[in-house]
């Protein structure tokens, strides 16, 4: 018969050791615990509480940016119709300003400017583009809306630097060598340009007679105006030979038409010195010359 000691025996060998926890560390609680459903009830609730505030400080809020919508696209529309379907600014008359040779009436009429269109659709780029087509003279234009009603047209003119006879008429030239204008009668002090350089001669096959023309052009554009003004022709027999004749049977050889701009301050110079003198040369600007009675 078993006593009470063996008893007790027996009861310790059946009970299992208890496992213990690993140092500086605990259980969560499951489904987070009391403490996570209590976190997350708070966020919620500031959220709703926001909400809440913001809806107070801006009451009907809403409405006020509906409002401020329409009229914003109740003024664009306004806008619009004034620009556009209105009469107000309309485009109903075209000022010209600039001419000299040509008439008001001639601009005008190139511009063709569409009268009665909104002023603000009007094509200012393509008016220019027309006058510069359709009048050569023309040598640079400013096409502009003159607010309310108007369109404004600022013109330059070529000027003529020389002229070309053919055929019992004038050419006019411009100092670029553009010819622009064909009239019946020689403006005023403008030199007649006669070309003399053969048609077979090296310098004609080299450069072109176009090109040796725009030389002689270039020579014209370069003298000195006091100059230009007493000269009557241009006479081009080469690239390196181009010789002015002046008023009282006075003559200057200018050479190639490079370097004008010193030439030109040579031969003013060489002018002043010699009074007397009817001949001057001035191909080569740094060692002029001048000769005759």
């Amino acid at each position: 018969m078993a006593g009470p000691t063996t008893a007790r025996r027996g009861d310790e060998r059946n009970r299992k050791p208890k496992r213990k926890s690993p140092a500086g560390s605990s259980q969560a609680p499951k489904n987070g615990g009391k403490g996570g459903k209590a976190g997350g009830k708070s966020k919620s609730a500031g959220a709703a509480g926001a909400r809440t505030g913001l809806r107070r400080l801006l009451p009907g809020s809403r409405p006020r940016l509906i409002l401020w919508v329409l009229a914003v696209a109740l003024a664009g529309a306004g806008a619009g119709w004034v620009l556009y379907g209105s009469g107000w600014l309309r485009a109903t008359r075209v000022d010209v300003d600039g001419v000299e040779v040509l008439s008001a009436a001639e601009v005008r009429e190139a511009a063709a400017v569409p009268l009665g269109d909104p002023l603000i659709s009007v094509d200012t780029d393509a008016i220019a583009a027309r006058l510069r087509e359709r009048l050569p003279r023309i040598e640079s234009v400013d096409v502009s809306r003159d607010w309310p009603h108007g369109v404004a047209v600022e013109v330059t003119e070529r000027q003529p630097r020389a002229i070309v006879e053919k055929d019992g008429k004038f050419v006019e030239i411009d100092g670029s060598g553009v010819r622009f204008a064909t009239v019946d009668r020689p403006p005023a002090k403008v030199p007649r340009l006669v070309m003399e350089a053969p048609a077979d001669a090296p310098s004609t096959r080299r450069f072109g007679r176009p090109r040796l023309e725009r030389e002689g052009v270039r020579a014209a554009a370069a003298l000195p105006s006091d100059v230009r003004r007493d000269t009557r022709v241009i006479r081009v027999r080469s690239y390196d030979s181009i010789i002015m004749e002046l008023t009282g049977g006075r003559t200057v050889v200018w050479g190639s038409g490079e370097r004008g701009d010193a030439k030109a301050r040579s031969l003013t110079a060489l002018m002043k010195a010699a009074h007397g003198a009817d001949h001057f040369d001035v191909s080569a600007p740094g060692a002029p010359a001048a000769s005759g009675s």
